[in-house]
């Protein structure tokens, strides 16, 4: 059994299809964990919620900003933006199956495997939230998401305010600061107040501020971190990090690694294969 993290396909079914095909995925034997962004921007976004939807349980998506954006859209609580890649799923027979399984899907898992623990999300996790706590907070958005409150939800969670965590928070308050964590954090502050202006490389941060990963004291330091959204980041592996968003949808490569304790020291493999989008 092999088991893969692969990052944001963004709606490149040809790369994601030849991902599967060059480590001879077999959903009888092996586990995939997609950390989200699935759709949009790419032309084959119908084309990978239908193949991804197929596999079953052998398949583990995260929701990303653009996931929760085509639930926006296909309620009519957005408009499509110009550079959006939806209509085909907007438009197939099969819609309302396809977005009726995207509202099942998470937004943070934490699972051991192969002997290590890995806390999975789209984007990142505030320095002042510990992996078990992630989990709760992320529990608590997908069960709005599968509830018959979604519209509700979906007109809540837009916004940059508030920038910081707070126990306290209620409402759409408190389910504005999970979402843009978990689907939009690439910079804050050591105190964990966020921004999302900026998206270049992590060497681009804004003044008073880090990449998440880097806050001093972040609680999720002693597990593996690992995480798309970052396309300019690209490719990174620190000790309990991982980062796999290496820009397919921008003519970069589709990434994943597979999951191995059988070589010492060596845990992860990157396998990459060229997305052929422009």
């Amino acid at each position: 059994m092999a088991l893969y993290l692969i990052g944001d396909i963004q709606g490149c079914d040809d790369a994601l299809q030849r991902m599967l095909e060059k480590v001879s995925f077999s959903p009888s034997r092996d586990t995939l964990y997609l950390l989200g962004d699935l759709v949009n921007r790419g032309q084959g976004s119908l084309a990978v919620l239908r193949r991804l939807k197929g596999l079953g349980a052998s398949a583990h998506c995260l929701l990303g900003n653009h996931d929760l954006h085509l639930l926006a859209v296909a309620h009519g609580v957005r408009p499509a933006h110009q550079h959006d890649t939806l209509d085909g799923i907007l438009q197939a027979d099969d819609r309302d199956g396809l977005l009726a399984w995207l509202r099942q899907q998470r937004l943070a898992i934490l699972d051991k495997l192969q002997g290590e623990e890995i806390l999975m999300v789209h984007a990142g996790v505030l320095p002042a939230w510990t992996a078990t706590k992630t989990i709760a907070l992320a529990h608590e958005v997908e069960t709005l998401l599968r509830g018959p409150d979604l519209i509700d939800f979906l007109h809540q969670m837009y916004g940059g305010t508030p920038v910081a965590w707070d126990d306290s928070l209620r409402g759409a308050d408190r389910v504005r600061v999970i979402v843009n964590a978990l689907t939009r954090l690439r910079f804050c502050t050591p105190e964990g107040h966020m921004e999302f202006k900026h998206s270049g490389g992590a060497d681009t941060a804004p003044p008073g501020y880090v990449p998440w990963f880097d806050a001093p004291g972040r609680r999720t330091a002693d597990v593996t971190v690992a995480f798309g959204h970052w396309s300019r980041l690209g490719w990174l592996e620190h000790p309990h990090l991982l980062a796999l968003d290496t820009g397919c949808v921008w003519g970069g490569c589709l990434s994943a690694i597979r999951l191995d304790d059988s070589v010492p020291n060596r845990p992860h493999h990157l396998i990459q294969v060229k997305c052929s989008t422009p």
